[in-house]
């Protein structure tokens, strides 16, 4: 040795640098008389053992194997003068303890490792065969153990090597799937060997199952199979049977049992028919006839992987043949989606506590997720697509992504995630040869792991943050994946309609109830034409969204306006991957623009707004001060006012589409609609008036010199908005203190005029109209008033009916203080001290009743007429509005500006009894729940029941009514409608 060369001559922290954990002991095998004639080649020999994983492990190896080649000792040491040779030994010994001792006892293996390469199978077999055929003085199952562990060598060689240990692994899985093939084939010779002539009687074929069958195994790891036997010509098949099975226990005991030399693996049997119950043996009739008739879905889904890997290969494809196409028919079976979720459930409540964070394999985020995930995908969409038949997970997992069955993002996440669990895997089982899937705890292994993946600066702590980082990617994307409801729905298809051939499709179409199959088929071949990722993404999604649309009333014009989103969004990546992956978008959006064309219209205005149904909170409805920051943030970056105000009727276009597919989801119910629709009213209002404000007082180079505000009457003051209501308001103004009073008021004419102007302007929205006929003197009075000239018009001239329009006045937009002042101002009109006069009584029905003639349009029919009509809205409303008028200045419960509560507490409060409350609420309720459900499914108003048979079912589904029960939705309205006319009668016109 050259000590003044080698860094053996300096301190121990030297070789701590260079990884060693124990650099004492280090220094002290590095004087070993083994390690002299490397003297010069010393440096070399350390610079390579500082970047295996164990370098203490590896130097104390080297050592034991140099002294136990005794000859030969000086031919090793000479191959660890090259560089290549040098990496792969010393990779070797510092990454398992197991292999150390098997060089230890066979130096001569030496070269497996120094010459490793990438055998074929047929190379394998022959080799482990020789070696069970001349054993020598070896037992041949021991043969089979040492001519298996020399060719472990060669793959733990190549693989501990890599430049990237996750990208070699597709290659050392297939080769220790190989190398066990190769395995069963010579254990197989044992057993006939011992068979003697009785072997000649059958023909065994051995499948393989599992990650063997996928070509995918790890170091350690059972080997699933399953045997088939057929009688050779002229046996008799229960003999052949028979000897079969003796053969086959043979094998596995060759396999599995330990001796002086260790075992190999477990063969594992269990996937059989009937499990560890059933026989060992079957033939290819009694696997089909198994199958056919008792099979669970598990074991359709082990079947997927199973290829023969050993034995008769004629017997082993006859198996198959039989086996293959049970497998790609099993999603079509009752619950199959059900079945494997509930499986992956079952295998995670069944792992110990102690183990659910260090599991690899079954654990959450682990490496049965993947498996799973990707599994499912194939066997439901297999059935038609013949790419995705793959036994391999990682070839599997491509296969999905080309095919766009999984987003090509995810696809890369899932497939890395995959190779690097598994790589920890396999850095886990080599060390020991022991057959493992958890991750260690101790300090010196998680080092060594980490080192093996090439983390070196902090090996410990940085392969716990890697494995915890891709379990919850994989986790994730397991449950977006693995219980996507698009799985479910396409599993229920049979494999004709899933093809969703020209021809199936046009069957199909007219058996759902299409109107025009012919139509509907040329939006299909529209969406799936070609061969782009977004036509064989469409041709998963369509199947299933047919039959979605057809539960709705009008599935012809639901189809149209998805392949009009489709194409709008046609550039947009991620638009149909929100479709296939996120939760149920794709059925609320079927559902959705087949039961309303409204919403139809607003998406294709807004087609970005298909966004919200990937989002857990996509449909509920947005807070006003959310929509307020919202939209004052894009009008705020347009100077141009109506820019500005376009910018905020495009958001709530977008939230009015929200609240409608909540709505048509049942997840609001009529208050909760109009308050929301009522929410946004008021947001866009406040925006629009801030902006408009800010406009004109650029033009006019000065503030505004009054305040203004807005007062929401009619069902905006209620907070009662329905999908076609105008907004009711008036406009209040207060001159600043020492203004000019007519510049004030000049101003905020202005103001007012272009507010209406770009509100109430045609657009690809629905406009909110303000509307201010309910303003003091009607039309012909100014749209604008000051306070005092309220006050004045009040003190004055206010009739009766303009204290019941105030009954619903609320300040939606403007001065907070000037808001305050107005109400002071009406509450003493609306909640007049002595209620009303039998006069002031009799105006308002007089008034009412010239409404009833005057305003129904010509050739309406007064029983079914919503708002005007016999026991309609206003019916109603007129009657607690008198209520309200009479007493509501002794009984503050009257004093809101909603209807439900205003009957409420009219009943509470004695003035109307529950039976009479619990019929106006219902027809109050029914008329304006019908009145929306027409703007959702015509996409316009509607005033009355339709005559036409299909709006009336489109309506009556939306307001829970079955299907095809548009007949009967006249009759059920007038019944209620006619009940709360004669409430009316009695609490209104005081008829008896």
């Amino acid at each position: 040795m050259n000590p003044g060369s080698a860094e053996t001559g300096r301190p121990a922290r030297t070789l701590a640098r260079r990884g060693f954990a124990e650099p004492t002991k280090a220094e002290g095998l590095l004087q070993d008389a083994t390690l002299a004639p490397l003297g010069e080649h010393l440096d070399e020999l350390l610079a390579t053992l500082g970047r295996v994983p164990d370098p203490d492990a590896a130097l104390l190896g080297l050592v034991r194997v140099l002294e136990s080649a005794g000859g030969d000792a000086e031919r090793l040491r000479g191959t660890l003068t090259q560089d290549a040779s040098r990496r792969r030994v010393l990779g070797v010994l510092g990454s398992s303890a197991a292999l150390v001792d098997h060089l230890v006892a066979h130096p001569e293996h030496w070269d497996e490792v120094i010459d490793a390469r990438w055998l074929e199978l047929d190379e394998r077999v022959a080799a482990l065969v020789a070696e069970v055929r001349d054993p020598g003085e070896l037992e041949p199952q021991d043969a089979l153990r040492v001519g298996y562990r020399r060719q472990l060598l060669g793959i733990a060689a190549l693989d501990v090597v890599a430049d990237d240990p996750t990208e070699v692994l597709p290659e050392v899985s297939a080769a220790l799937a190989d190398l066990a093939s190769a395995a069963l084939e010579a254990a197989l010779v044992i057993a006939a060997d011992e068979q003697g002539e009785d072997a000649a009687r059958c023909r065994l074929s051995v499948i393989g199952m599992g990650k063997a069958g996928g070509r995918e195994l790890n170091y350690i790891s059972d080997v699933d199979v399953i045997f088939v036997a057929e009688p050779a010509d002229g046996a008799d098949e229960a003999a052949a049977v028979d000897v079969a099975t003796r053969m086959a226990t043979r094998l596995m005991s060759a396999c599995s049992a330990s001796t002086a030399h260790g075992s190999l693996w477990q063969v594992d049997a269990a996937l059989r028919p009937e499990g560890k119950n059933g026989q060992l043996v079957r033939t290819v009739a009694s696997h089909r006839s198994y199958y056919q008739r008792w099979a669970k879905t598990w074991e359709f889904q082990a079947l997927l992987k199973a290829r023969t890997m050993a034995g008769d290969r004629e017997v082993g494809q006859a198996y198959l043949d039989v086996v293959q196409p049970m497998v790609w028919e099993a999603a079509s079976r009752d619950d199959f989606v059900d079945d494997v979720q509930s499986m992956r459930r079952r295998v995670e409540q069944h792992i110990p506590n102690a183990e659910v964070d260090r599991q690899l394999k079954l654990g959450p985020g682990g490496l049965r997720d993947v498996e799973f995930s990707v599994q499912l995908l194939q066997l439901v969409h297999g059935r038609t697509d013949e790419t995705l038949r793959s036994r391999n997970t990682l070839r599997a997992l491509a296969a999905l992504g080309d095919g766009g069955y999984i987003g090509r993002g995810d696809q890369q996440v899932l497939g890395e995630s995959y190779r690097v669990l598994r790589t920890l895997e396999h850095r886990v089982q080599l060390y020991r040869m022991r057959r493992t899937h958890l991750m260690p705890t101790g300090e010196s292994d998680l080092r060594r792991l980490g080192r093996a993946l090439h983390l070196w600066e902090r090996p410990a702590e940085e392969v716990v943050a890697l494995r915890a980082e891709r379990s919850r990617e994989v986790r994730r994307l397991h449950e977006r994946i693995f219980y996507r409801p698009l799985l479910s729905a396409v599993a229920r298809l049979s494999p004709d309609e899933a093809r969703l051939t020209p021809e199936a499709a046009r069957e199909r179409l007219a058996a759902l109830g299409y109107r025009d199959p012919s139509g509907a088929l040329r939006h299909i071949e529209a969406l799936t034409g070609g061969v782009s990722r977004s036509a064989s993404i469409q041709k998963q999604l369509l199947p299933v969204m047919l039959s979605w649309f057809a539960e709705e009333a009008d599935p012809d014009s639901g189809l149209l306006a998805f392949r009009k989103v489709s194409e709008e969004l046609s550039d947009s990546q991620w638009y149909l991957r929100l479709l296939r992956d996120e939760g149920s978008a794709a059925e609320t959006l079927a559902h959705t623009l087949g039961a309303s064309r409204f919403a139809g219209q607003l998406l294709l205005v807004s087609p970005e707004a298909v966004q919200m149904l990937g989002d857990a909170d996509g449909r509920r409805p947005r807070g006003q001060e959310d929509l307020r920051r919202r939209m004052r943030a894009a009008a705020g970056r347009r100077e141009d006012p109506e820019a500005a105000v376009a910018s905020i009727r495009a958001i709530r276009r977008a939230e009015i589409f929200r609240i409608a597919v909540a709505d048509l989801a049942d997840e609001l119910d009529l208050e909760q609609v109009g308050e929301a629709l009522a929410d946004l009213a008021d947001a866009t209002i406040v925006a629009s008036l801030e902006a408009v404000t800010r406009a004109v007082e650029r033009r006019r180079g000065q503030p505004l010199p009054t305040d203004l505000l807005i007062v929401g009457m009619g069902r905006l003051g209620g907070r009662e908005m329905g999908y076609s209501s105008d907004a009711d308001v008036l406009y209040v103004h207060d001159p600043h203190e020492g203004a000019d009073e007519q510049l004030a008021q000049e101003m905020a004419a202005e103001v007012v005029t272009e507010l209406r102007q770009l509100m109430g302007a045609p657009g690809s929205d629905p406009p909110l109209g303000l509307d201010a006929d309910l303003r003091p003197e009607g039309k012909a009075g100014p749209m604008i008033r000051s306070l005092a000239s309220y006050a004045t018009y009040y003190e004055r001239w206010s009739e009766t009916w303009e204290a019941q329009a105030l009954l619903r006045a609320r300040p939606v937009a403007g001065d907070d203080d000037l808001a305050r002042r107005y109400l002071e101002l009406v509450d003493p009109i609306r909640w007049p001290a002595d209620g009303l006069t039998g006069e002031q009584v009799r105006q308002v029905r007089r008034l009412k009743a010239r409404m009833e003639g005057e305003r129904l349009p010509r050739g309406a029919d007064r029983r079914t007429h919503f708002k005007l009509g016999m026991g309609g809205i206003s019916d109603v409303e007129w009657s607690v509005q008198l209520l309200q008028l009479q007493h509501a200045h002794a009984l503050p419960s009257l004093r809101t500006t909603q209807t439900l509560p205003a009957i409420a507490a009219a009943a509470e409060e004695g003035l109307m009894s529950t039976e009479d409350a619990a019929v106006l609420r219902a027809a109050w309720s029914t008329a304006s729940r019908l009145r929306n459900a027409g703007m959702l499914f015509r996409g316009r108003p509607v005033d009355s029941v339709p005559s036409d048979l299909r709006d009336a079912d489109g309506m009556g589904r939306i307001v829970g009514l079955a299907p095809l029960s548009g007949s009967d939705l006249a009759d059920a309205y007038r019944r209620t409608a006619r009940q709360a006319r004669s409430v009316t009668d009695r609490l209104f016109y005081g008829e008896q």
